[in-house]
């Protein structure tokens, strides 16, 4: 007597193909479900952000609006904050530049023969206090934070970059270790 043209064998493959099928599905489905909030250094409830622009007590304009920018790109990317008036912020930060020292030596070379091609560095401080405006409370605040930036000799604005981005990514990390 012959059966219908699926052997025992093949009826067997069918329903697993077909279950793992199904199974390869459902996960590829769920991918598009999880949600990752990259950075996330405050609670849940607090979104938004305001950055006073920092006191400058140096004589060097481009350090403030050079270290704002800076802490607004790592606000936003970081932290995964909006940036928004600061009537409107859950989140506010202020600060104050207290030094920016430029010219120090970086090293200087015993041996009379070395070429030297002059390093100099500057010294970065800050204080830097970060409030959630929605409750009254300080959550981060310190004083006297120092960064330094090597750079060669006529080249201050590199310098600057590295010690204000260095600087910067110790407040985040700071800020991040909170929660």
């Amino acid at each position: 007597m012959k059966r219908s043209g699926v052997n025992r064998n093949q009826s067997r493959v069918i329903p697993t193909i077909a279950a793992q099928l199904a199974l390869a599905v459902l996960l590829l489905s769920t991918f598009g479900c999880y949600g990752f909030n990259s950075g996330g250094g405050f609670p849940p409830k607090l979104k938004s952000f305001a950055i006073v622009p920092f006191d400058n007590q140096t004589a060097v304009p481009d350090v403030q609006r050079e270290l704002n920018d800076y802490l607004r790109k790592q606000f936003q990317d970081r932290l995964n904050l909006r940036e928004v008036p600061e009537a409107k912020a859950d989140v506010v930060v202020h600060g104050v530049i207290g030094k920016y020292e430029v010219d120090l030596p970086a090293g200087v070379s015993a041996d009379p023969r070395a070429v030297n091609s002059s390093r100099r560095r500057l010294l970065l401080v800050i204080d830097v206090e970060i409030a959630d405006q929605t409750t009254g409370r300080t959550l981060v605040k310190r004083a006297g934070v120092q960064s330094e930036g090597q750079y060669a000799e006529g080249q201050e604005a590199s310098g600057r970059k590295i010690a204000i981005e260095t600087i910067v990514d110790e407040v985040i990390r700071n800020t991040q270790s909170q929660w």
